[in-house]
């Protein structure tokens, strides 16, 4: 390493050591809503003691939160099918992420969180489950991290990997810092080709960049919950029914009100509702009551019964279950500038999608639902409850929507396998 980029990883590393005291703060603030916040400390910060110990060869897989995990779930089960013989590390950074990895693998894969990017944790997490490789999901950019991995000759992956134009330009105003992070990649596998244009961007000449597709467009249904939804579906006589996925605080009056509008034309009218962040659940139920809006939760009721109006998915890893139930289903953080989430779960079930206008993390996902006609762009409650209505009115147009939908993501498969090849070629000695 040049004595200009050891100085600027100083640097960095001192601005880190500086808010250390913040990252206390964040996790009480955080554990003030979510408890799960105040536990577990310790692997935070990389105290040795609570760290996996593994063989040499270990794959190391890292996704941040639940939609990272989700994505994974795919390659994760690939690499256990293909690697059987190599213990594998699953590491998150929220609590919701982690109680994912337990209720998709439980005890069959070693997890942990992953440390704070200080050169010291990085050291001691690295030195104790001695990966043979890293694969980071989407975009997770650590310069103390990949530059620890690349010296103690752990090759690190980031797959499914997307960068939005407007990450690209947060990441820009920092480009030798990050540029020095991606010399410690050894490969990115892209989403698309304008994911991987915006990576050249950042990384020039540093690391090889090849497009395998999104890992999500081969995302196994969870055929439990999605039969069981099914099956009350059918018992209930086929009620009007929407989905409100993945919602955000500052867009659940919105969806509240699309139901108290739907109601008003359509008294049958039924609403499965999966707030995006679990600290949110007692929350939206409260606001549910207040609205004079009969509310069930999966935590209590498990099923809607004929006179409830809102259910509440307060479960974490049952949604795409639920998406399968709806006529009609709209994807959350679009209302408001958050980027959007996960078009493709109703999409690939055959379920016409609604979305907000603010999909700027999955532009090339909404372009495509787009152009086969399985997407519409709403802005407010009213053009949501209108855009459902309209939709449960006109039923053949609504099957029509869902099953284009279906057939565009079937076109796009085969990421899983691209991406397989590219991970074991990195694995392949000598490689």
């Amino acid at each position: 390493m040049t004595p200009g980029r050891r100085l600027l990883l100083a640097l960095y590393s001192a601005l880190l050591w500086l808010l250390l005291p913040v990252t206390l703060y964040h996790l009480v603030w955080r554990g003030l809503r979510q408890r799960d916040y105040l536990l577990r400390w310790s692997e935070r910060y990389a105290q040795v003691e609570v760290l996996p110990e593994l063989p040499p060869g270990a794959i190391w897989v890292h996704a941040v939160s639940v939609g990272e995990v989700n994505a994974a779930i795919p390659l994760v089960n690939a690499l256990r099918e293909r690697h059987p013989e190599r213990p594998l590390l699953i590491t998150t950074i929220t609590p919701t992420g982690s109680a994912r990895v337990r209720a998709l693998w439980g005890e069959s894969v070693h997890h942990v969180y992953l440390p704070y990017d200080l050169h010291g944790m990085v050291r001691r997490f690295l030195e104790r489950v001695r990966p043979a490789l890293a694969v980071v999901i989407e975009t997770e950019l650590w310069p103390n991290l990949f530059v620890a991995c690349a010296r103690a000759g752990v090759p690190v992956v980031i797959a499914n990997a997307r960068l939005s134009e407007r990450s690209l330009r947060g990441y820009r105003w920092m480009g030798p810092l990050i540029r020095l992070a991606l010399s410690g990649v050894r490969l990115v596998a892209a989403q698309s080709e304008a994911d991987a244009a915006r990576f050249r961007v950042l990384a020039g000449d540093a690391v090889r960049i090849e497009v395998s597709g999104n890992l999500k467009f081969d995302q196994p249904l969870p055929q439990a919950s999605r039969e069981e939804a099914l099956a009350w579906r059918q018992a209930d006589g086929r009620r009007p029914t929407w989905v409100a996925a993945s919602t955000h605080a500052d867009e659940e009056e919105a969806v509240l009100q699309a139901q108290l509008r739907l109601r008003a034309s359509h008294p049958q009218a039924l609403l499965l509702w999966a707030p995006r962040h679990p600290e949110r659940f007692e929350a939206v139920a409260a606001r549910v009551r207040e609205a004079g809006l009969a509310l069930c939760r999966r935590s209590v009721e498990r099923s809607p019964d004929q006179a409830c109006a809102v259910f509440l998915i307060d479960s974490l890893g049952e949604l795409p279950g639920f998406l399968a139930a709806g006529d009609v289903a709209f994807v959350g953080g679009s209302l408001i500038p958050v980027g959007g989430h996960n078009l493709l779960e109703p999409a690939a079930l055959g379920v016409p999608v609604l979305s907000g206008p603010h999909t700027f993390h999955f532009v090339e996902i909404a372009a495509l639902l787009d152009h086969a006609g399985a997407l519409e762009t709403v802005t407010d409650a009213a053009s949501l409850a209108a855009a459902v209505a309209r939709l449960w009115g006109h039923p053949d147009q609504a099957r029509a929507r869902g099953r284009a939908g279906r057939q565009r993501i079937d076109r796009e498969r085969g990421a899983l396998a691209r991406t397989l090849d590219l991970i074991d070629a990195v694995l392949a000695p000598g490689a």
